[in-house]
């Protein structure tokens, strides 16, 4: 079983930069697909970002397409998302997430990192 732990989240102005980590423990990364999810005041989880086991192929949400990032290097078990020019829309708690291999199913969640992003 893997454990995730997310960082980096925090307060930013609008049209700034933040990258979060998942750093994984108990097992390789190499054996999951990985996605980031974020859930806002009052408002469901939503997918942002995925990348597939050996980061060959990527896919995200349409609100954040050419503004993040996601990225991942197996050797630290750990994933990145790189978020550039966010706006208050962006403010969410933010989750990572654990997929076996082409399984589709996120079964390992982290706690969530809190992104706030002021205007």
């Amino acid at each position: 079983q893997v454990q995730l732990v997310e960082s980096g989240g925090g307060l930013v102005q609008a049209g700034g930069s933040l990258r979060l980590s998942c750093a994984a423990s108990g097992r390789t990364l190499r054996l999951y697909d990985m996605g980031w999810f974020r859930q806002a005041p009052g408002k469901a989880r939503q997918f942002v970002a995925s990348i597939t086991w050996s980061g060959g192929s990527t896919s995200y949400v349409d609100s954040v397409k050419g503004r993040f990032t996601i990225s991942r290097d197996n050797a630290k078990n750990t994933m990145y998302l790189q978020m550039n020019s966010l706006n208050p829309e962006d403010t969410a708690v933010y989750y990572c997430a654990a997929a076996g291999r082409g399984r589709g199913r996120y079964d390992y969640w982290g706690q969530g990192t809190q992104v706030t992003v002021s205007s």
